[in-house]
């Protein structure tokens, strides 16, 4: 188990490590002193890389206090801190934490970034855990976006609950939530707001789902959770941003990070907006949305890509050439 989310993350972030990491990683390899010179390099690629300029600088300046803290002197020794120090920066508030009966999430983002996908999936990763859910499609001036999720729905196994093209999104999530209490469902996934453009009807219309989740669902948990697509690098944060400001965001879900060098906007998300990534996207398959793991994150981005003996260790993959890798 603990294998397969640390592989994941290995393979997801296979370009990134190319990228950004296998550049830290040369710059940390040499035999050399530590300098400024050193954590301007380190700075520059950080930035590259799209962690943001805050956060770039923000990881530098831990990594100065670091080794003035360790007395280290050489390159190479900073090669472990930085692991530490970003796995440290990514730590709170990525778990769910859903125990009421119902919970409900609601889901946002722009059209083209995974939105209906990652709901799918989402579902289909809480039936996996013997939950019932229930999904609200509550995006309703698409048509499209309707018809995806009824197919999503029917792909993973659930029930949802939809209305006609053009309804009231609020009606659709009022029903949602009647039916979640009817059929003692765990979790109610609503797929809702799917624009940004218009920032006083957005608001407008996520207020009144918030105002009947208050009435309905006064006490149950409840998550809003941003989908962004990791490819668009910075455009992602900026996007977060905008969400950010008109509407509750409590987490982030990162789609399409297995085919980007931009993984570093996790980092700029964290620690730049103060909001948590609650799961990755690091694949195409139903089960390849991921809950996110700091520490799965953190050794992924810079560590080799590892594979596992008959024993189910983990090994680098220069220390194991000839294992085959194990396929998902």
């Amino acid at each position: 188990m603990a294998f397969g989310i640390f592989k994941k993350f290995n393979l997801g972030l296979k370009k990134t490590r190319e990228s950004m990491s296998s550049k830290i990683n040369e710059v940390l390899e040499d035999d050399v002193d530590i300098t400024d010179e050193l954590y301007d390099d380190l700075e520059e690629i950080l930035i590259m890389g799209d962690v943001g300029m805050t956060t770039s600088a923000d990881i530098c300046e831990r990594l100065r206090d670091y080794a003035s803290k360790h007395h280290l002197k050489k390159a190479y020794e900073l090669k472990g801190a930085i692991r530490e120090i970003v796995s440290d920066m990514l730590q709170g508030g990525e778990d769910m934490g859903l125990v009421t009966m119902p919970s409900i999430i609601l889901v946002i983002g722009v059209n083209g970034v995974g939105k209906t996908t990652t709901i799918g999936k989402m579902a289909a990763m809480y039936k996996a855990q013997g939950k019932k859910v229930i999904l609200g499609a509550a995006d309703t001036f698409r048509a499209a976006a309707i018809d995806q999720l009824e197919v999503w729905a029917e792909r993973a196994g659930v029930e949802i609950v939809k209305h006609h093209e053009g309804a009231d999104p609020a009606a659709v999530v009022y029903d949602t939530i009647q039916a979640g209490i009817a059929r003692d469902a765990d979790i109610i996934i609503c797929d809702t707001a799917g624009r940004l453009h218009n920032k006083k009807n957005l608001m407008e219309e996520l207020a009144k789902i918030y105002r009947i989740i208050d009435k309905e669902l006064p006490y149950n948990d409840r998550e809003s959770l941003l989908v962004l697509d990791a490819t668009t690098g910075q455009n992602a944060v900026n996007q977060a941003r905008d969400f950010k400001n008109v509407c509750e965001i409590t987490g982030i879900v990162l789609t399409k990070l297995d085919g980007t060098a931009k993984g570093g906007i996790v980092l700029s998300i964290k620690n730049d907006l103060k909001v948590p990534v609650k799961f990755v996207g690091v694949g195409e398959q139903i089960d390849d949305l991921q809950p996110f793991n700091p520490e799965a994150f953190a050794k992924g981005l810079f560590d080799a890509e590892v594979k596992h003996d008959e024993n189910n260790m983990f090994m680098p993959e220069e220390e194991n050439e000839n294992n085959e890798e194990n396929a998902e």
